[in-house]
């Protein structure tokens, strides 16, 4: 599957949180001679050149707003889009019926992106958890102004939210982090790391998936300024 990106770049300010963030050899001191995407800098203080935004909409995946997506705050360097859209192509075929959605990442030209500390140069990526309802059947985070497009949404330690029934599929969730690793690695960058919720991190170790994450995956025990329990 191939990634196709459009391009635009504007500015507006929100409030939402955030980060992961893909790394890989990536960002240059020189300016590059082609035209992929070159990011500069470091995620909390960076800058990125020929960003590409993620795709609005796929069979198994989607944006936390179109709106937010349409002022520009979905901006990646193109190889990290690339390993993105990727590995949701392949996760139609390894769990199909499953919808995801994906959060904030920057601007087409990097720089600061409030209330990110990081998001700077291309390099990171929020991703919504999945979720499951009362029945157990995959449906999209919900998101909306009303809970700050998903990053106002409060899980319990078991990975539960009240309203709707919903829950964590953790099991999405780490083959989702897998697949999204070998996706970088077949693209020759890596992930520097992931930001989840320690509280949550038990129930992802307890996956089909979780061994692997656990001996491939920089996953902090500490926890950031923001809680990553809706995103990581």
């Amino acid at each position: 599957m191939k990634a196709s990106f459009s391009r635009r770049a504007t500015i507006w300010p929100v409030i939402l949180l955030l980060v992961f963030a893909l790394w890989g050899t990536l960002c240059y001191a020189e300016e590059p001679l082609s035209k992929e995407s070159v990011c500069y800098g470091t995620t909390s203080k960076g800058r990125l050149e020929n960003g590409v935004q993620l795709p609005t909409s796929g069979k198994n995946f989607q944006p936390y707003s179109r709106v937010l997506a349409g002022v520009g705050r979905t901006y990646v360097h193109s190889r990290v889009g690339a390993v993105v859209v990727n590995a949701y192509a392949a996760l139609e075929e390894s769990l199909p019926g499953k919808t995801f959605v994906y959060g904030e990442t920057g601007w087409a030209v990097g720089g600061r992106i409030k209330p990110h500390k990081t998001h700077q140069n291309g390099l990171s990526v929020d991703f919504m958890v999945p979720v499951v309802d009362a029945h157990g059947d995959a449906v999209p985070l919900p998101t909306s102004p009303f809970n700050k497009y998903g990053y106002g949404i409060d899980f319990d330690p078991k990975g539960r939210f009240k309203e709707g029934g919903l829950r964590i599929d953790f099991e999405a969730l780490a083959a989702h982090l897998k697949t999204l690793h070998l996706e970088a690695r077949k693209a020759g960058i890596d992930i520097w790391r992931v930001i989840f919720d320690p509280r949550l991190q038990p129930l992802l170790y307890r996956t089909k998936d979780g061994p692997y994450l656990k001996a491939n995956l920089l996953i902090p025990t500490k926890r950031s300024w923001v809680r990553h329990d809706d995103h990581y």
